[in-house]
């Protein structure tokens, strides 16, 4: 596994109009995946690798094959797309205002920050008409990079939620690993779908960017739009809505680097408006990442890991 030490910094918010988005853009443009992988309902243990010990063996194959977090004091190590997660808890499946989702992926752990996070969403949700979080990916048990969908979600600071409600009853099985996923922007990909969009979402998205440690949450530019539209005054909350591709079924939170966390790297800071003028405008006129299609090739991620990753990789 190849390694190098994560650069540290200091997170900083400044505002900044079209270089908004083209910094975004390029910090982020190894996230360009295609996250939303169905489950399965008879998932097989991976088979060993052959030369584990090898430099050459990508790290997604070696901290995919981790079913267990690493014993060692709780930590984030890197960035959200190159890092490692020591100490991981798991936010448990069944709550009485959550379930998790595709629970065959193994991916609903995270730092106790995310947890909290979810837990205290999930909590607030029924008062704002939403009844019940449908958890999406958060990260894998010992962090890291993943098989397949994300580059992201390797440090255990991001989480997706879906745009679905919880319909009562738990899920069965074949439902939580493939569920009916609905966008809320039209096939066509022109506007808002009016019939699936509702002021539920509007309120569930605003309770979420009011939490405590949420750094931003990633929504389609659609969406982005309809809400630079039509939310009134009070609108300070938008300005944690930050445009990105795909994001049409769920949302995706990232948190912050918790404190005490000096291996963390933070993301760059972004627009300190509502985020309703030109750095939104962009993604209209001269997008700066587009989705590739659903049967392309991708490319393979193969990011440089921080050095303290080999000790999560390999503690008890």
């Amino acid at each position: 596994m190849t390694t190098i030490e994560a650069p540290k910094g200091a997170a900083r918010r400044n505002t900044v109009g079209r270089a908004a988005a083209l910094v975004l853009a390029a910090l982020l443009a190894p996230q360009v995946a295609r996250a939303q992988d169905k489950g399965t309902l008879n998932p097989q243990p991976l088979p060993p690798l052959a030369r584990p010990d090898d430099p050459a063996t990508p790290a997604k194959e070696l901290f995919g094959r981790k079913s267990a977090p690493a014993n060692l004091q709780t930590r984030t190590i890197g960035f959200y797309s190159k890092g490692c997660l020591a100490g991981a808890v798991a936010l448990p499946i069944n709550g009485t205002t959550w379930q998790v989702m595709r629970l065959s992926r193994n991916r609903n752990w995270g730092h106790p920050n995310l947890v909290q996070f979810l837990e205290r969403l999930a909590a607030q949700a029924p008062k704002t008409g939403w009844h019940g979080l449908l958890v999406g990916d958060m990260s894998q048990p010992r962090g890291g990079p993943m098989l397949t969908g994300h580059a992201s979600h390797q440090v255990g600071l991001d989480a997706d939620i879906w745009f679905e409600r919880q319909p009562g009853a738990r899920r069965a099985p074949a439902d939580r690993e493939n569920p009916r996923l609905r966008s809320l922007v039209r096939a066509a990909d022109d506007g808002i779908d009016g019939e699936v969009f509702s002021q539920a979402h509007v309120a569930l998205l605003k309770t979420a960017a009011e939490m405590p440690h949420v750094d931003r949450i990633f929504v389609n530019k659609w969406i982005k739009q309809r809400l630079c539209q039509t939310v009134g005054s009070d609108r300070h909350w938008l300005n944690k809505l930050v445009v990105w591709v795909g994001h049409d079924e769920h949302f995706h939170v990232r948190l912050y680097c918790p404190p005490g966390n000096p291996q963390c790297q933070p993301q760059a800071g972004y627009y300190a408006d509502d985020g309703c003028g030109e750095p939104l405008d962009i993604w209209f006129t001269r997008p700066p990442v587009k989705l590739p299609p659903p049967d392309a090739p991708q490319k393979p991620y193969r990011p440089k890991l921080p050095a303290a990753c080999t000790g999560v990789l390999n503690a008890p």
